[in-house]
């Protein structure tokens, strides 16, 4: 099979598909790899490791065109909708119900497209979960840094010190985001609450974190929590879904008037009703007076490790894949439950719910 990795282009978006030795193995298998000029610098791979690994080193035109099969990170952007055609698997996060365009754009192309963030073994979300990890560490990061004077905040450590009363971080929602967003926050020393809906998830987190406050949401518990919050991590998934919007605008009003609002379900369209995506250059804005922060690629900052996390997840898939595709499906059912287009129609159960009126094959 012929498998291509394009350099992404979404701003400051420096991960990619396939390392060097992700090239070496497919090439051992008889694989033909075309890899895009650069598209390996950022994570620290030179053109010459691809090359040294077997791989053809080609332009971003060629690199589509050669394609059978397209391994990206991130989800084409309005400028790669023209390489999108029938007979091409492009297998990537691809976040449909969070964007109309890009669906309208795939489901036209007659792509077959199958989305990273579905796959899917029993409730775990396996090529979801290392980015997922990544980005509920640096929300708190981020969070930190701009509840600091000289970024624009009102100048509080995310933390305790001695004496004086610590910040406090609401996380809404406990899957592997707000876990891990939980742990960093817990280990900065902020006074922190989880909301989390399951019961059995609950549980566990209150195991997990015996230092915070691990309580039932619904939407009365949310009210009740936000006005304590310096900063508040929304963290909510429905797998393949759109995000529920669990923050309202009405709701900015209870909210201290220095509070940092941090959406990390901004791929899938937020869950915050405020929240829009922002870029690292420009990641936050202001609504009714509140911040907020959505960066729609958090992992993006550390594309060393992100790639590295990445990859480790995504490799048998990619060879599964490589293959061939229709017996991938076949035989892999979480792979299956990854698929989100084919043939000019919407496979993924999520993405037909956020988009009813666009055809499905379901």
């Amino acid at each position: 099979m012929r498998i291509s990795v394009p350099r992404e282009i979404k701003p400051e978006e420096a991960r990619v598909g396939l390392t060097p030795t992700m090239v070496t193995a497919l090439v051992a298998r008889h694989h033909e790899v075309f890899v895009e000029e650069a598209a390996g610098l950022g994570a620290g791979f030179a053109d010459d490791d691809y090359r040294a690994a077997g791989a053809h080193v080609t332009s971003q035109e060629e690199t589509w065109a050669q394609a059978e099969l397209i391994v990206k990170v991130k989800e084409p952007v309005g400028t790669e909708y023209r390489f999108l055609r029938p007979g091409l698997t492009l297998f990537t996060y691809l976040h449909l119900a969070a964007s109309r365009g890009l669906t309208e754009a795939m489901l036209e192309s007659g792509v077959t497209g199958i989305a990273y963030e579905t796959v899917r073994v029993g409730r775990v979300l396996p090529l979801l979960r290392p980015m997922s990890e990544i980005a509920g560490r640096l929300a708190i990061a981020n969070a930190a840094h701009h509840l600091q004077f000289h970024a624009g905040g009102p100048g509080i450590l995310l933390g305790r010190v001695p004496g004086v009363v610590p910040s406090t971080v609401l996380v809404v929602g406990g899957g592997t985001v707000g876990e891990h967003a939980a742990r960093a926050a817990v280990g900065a020393g902020a006074d922190v609450t989880i909301l989390e809906a399951n019961g059995d998830r609950l549980r566990q987190l209150d195991t997990l974190f015996p230092t915070a406050r691990v309580l039932m949401s619904d939407t009365h518990r949310i009210e009740e929590e936000l006005p304590r919050a310096d900063v508040v991590v929304g963290s909510v998934l429905i797998p393949g879904a759109a995000a529920p919007k669990l923050v309202r605008r009405e709701h900015l009003a209870l909210l201290k008037p220095h509070a940092l609002l941090v959406d990390v379900a901004v791929d899938q369209g937020g869950c915050f009703e405020t929240t829009r995506p922002t870029t690292y250059h420009d990641p936050v804005y202001s609504v009714d007076g509140i911040r907020h922060y959505c960066v729609a690629n958090l992992p993006g900052a550390v594309p060393v490790t992100a790639t590295q996390a990445l990859t480790h997840a995504t490799t048998p898939y990619v060879m599964g894949l490589a293959g061939g595709v229709d017996a991938a499906l076949a035989i892999d059912a979480a792979l299956a439950a990854g698929l989100s287009t084919r043939a000019g129609q919407l496979c993924s159960p999520g993405v037909a719910a956020a988009f009813p009126d666009l055809p499905a094959a379901l």
